[in-house]
């Protein structure tokens, strides 16, 4: 405890880049100042895991938080890029707070409907489209390491097409997405870590993968 003590201290005494009041971040997000203060340590352990200086870089942040191996993920990199809220190549504590509230048990589940909806929306037009969807796809079975037949890809996609784009105009928008989730949450059912709730007790793996099978990548049966 007192080694732990210390090492809070000193990480305190010389804070890092984009460093960010904890008070400030607890009242701003669904974790406690207590939670706060231990996500303060872990973020001290990833940020120096390859790269000492303060700061996660997108290496460290797929090392750390997935295990990823040297292969390519879209995922993976694509939660990076939405974790990276000041799109400069690395994720700052209060990004990193700020991000990982959003899968807090906590969170309203309109915020984590909201942050599943950028994750597929690959080129920021405010929609999902049809490759989008399908690149997704893709990236969470290579993800959960499961292969299925090209067509077995496409009559997901087509399924979800068919049940979420109401307006028949080829993409998903936000609305959409909201009613969809509405009718099957498993949609976004890892897109809350239980264990979060548990932050300042535990330093957990924060390994995190996607479980679901694959009729509940976008939709249930």
């Amino acid at each position: 405890m007192h080694a732990l003590t210390g090492c809070f201290r000193s990480m305190r005494s010389r804070r890092p880049p984009g460093f960010e009041n904890h008070d400030l971040l607890a009242s701003e997000t669904s974790f406690s100042v207590n939670e706060v203060d231990a996500l303060y340590v872990l973020y001290g352990k990833l940020s120096s895991s390859i790269i000492d200086d303060g700061l996660i870089h997108k290496e460290e942040f797929l090392l750390a938080l997935f295990n990823c191996s040297p292969k390519q993920n879209l995922f993976a990199h694509r939660l990076f890029d939405l974790f990276d809220l000041k799109q400069n190549g690395v994720i700052e504590f209060g990004e990193f707070v700020r991000s990982l509230s959003i899968f807090h048990p906590r969170t309203p589940q309109a915020d984590k409907i909201e942050f599943a909806f950028k994750l597929y929306d690959l080129r920021h037009t405010g929609f999902i489209e049809r490759d989008e969807l399908k690149e997704m796809v893709f990236a969470i079975l290579n993800e959960s390491e499961l292969t299925l037949p090209d067509d077995a890809i496409e009559a997901i996609v087509d399924k979800t097409f068919l049940e979420a784009d109401t307006k028949r105009d080829g993409r998903i928008d936000l609305e959409e997405w909201q009613e969809l989730v509405t009718r099957y949450p498993s949609i976004i059912r890892n897109m809350t870590l239980p264990f979060l709730k548990e932050i300042t007790q535990m330093f957990p793996s924060f390994v995190l993968t996607t479980e679901a099978q694959d009729s509940q990548l976008v939709f249930e049966n």
